[in-house]
């Protein structure tokens, strides 16, 4: 899964790997920043983008050890590196970049922003929707990275995924 925050990332990430019976992995990234919020009442830094990274990545490859089939991922580093380059300026890690010329993704399911934007502790850029979408989705066409838009109502989206997700299958 990849798109701007609120945008039903988890959501299908959680419904496709029960409708496929395998495993998935939550964003670890998420976890951090909130845990980081609940403890400190701060917002994560650039400090914290590489054991952000590690983490995930280590979730990642925990749960594919316990995935058949496929493996659902509710981001990924490439999120990361987006939006270390839309908060901080431009900077994203070296050792980000590098992960990202060696991990290798089937395909992205960028998720619209057709759905309704949910506030929480770490969510606060209701009014750039626009704007960090166009940015997600050139990150994909500047990479040459296979995907799919997912948009529609929760059931046409989910739909929308496992067709998607089946014709990997049949390459």
């Amino acid at each position: 899964m990849f798109g701007p925050e609120s945008t039903g990332k988890t959501t299908l990430a959680r419904e496709l790997a029960a409708h496929f019976g395998t495993a998935w992995v939550p964003e670890y990234m998420r976890d951090y920043a909130q845990k980081k919020w609940d403890e400190q009442n701060e917002k994560v830094g650039r400090a914290d983008l590489l054991p952000m990274a590690a983490g995930q990545m280590a979730l990642e490859n925990k749960r594919s050890k316990m995935a058949s089939r496929y493996l659902f991922c509710d981001t990924d580093l490439r999120e990361l590196k987006v939006y270390s380059q839309y908060y901080f300026d431009g900077y994203c890690p070296d050792e980000i970049r590098k992960a990202l010329k060696i991990n290798h993704y089937d395909l992205y399911l960028l998720t619209d922003i057709d759905t309704p934007w949910v506030a929480d502790d770490l969510r606060d850029r209701p009014q750039d929707r626009i704007t960090l979408f166009r940015i997600f989705e050139n990150e994909l066409k500047e990479n040459n990275l296979p995907y799919a838009l997912i948009s529609g109502g929760k059931a046409e989206r989910l739909k929308k995924a496992i067709e998607l997700t089946e014709k990997l299958e049949g390459r």
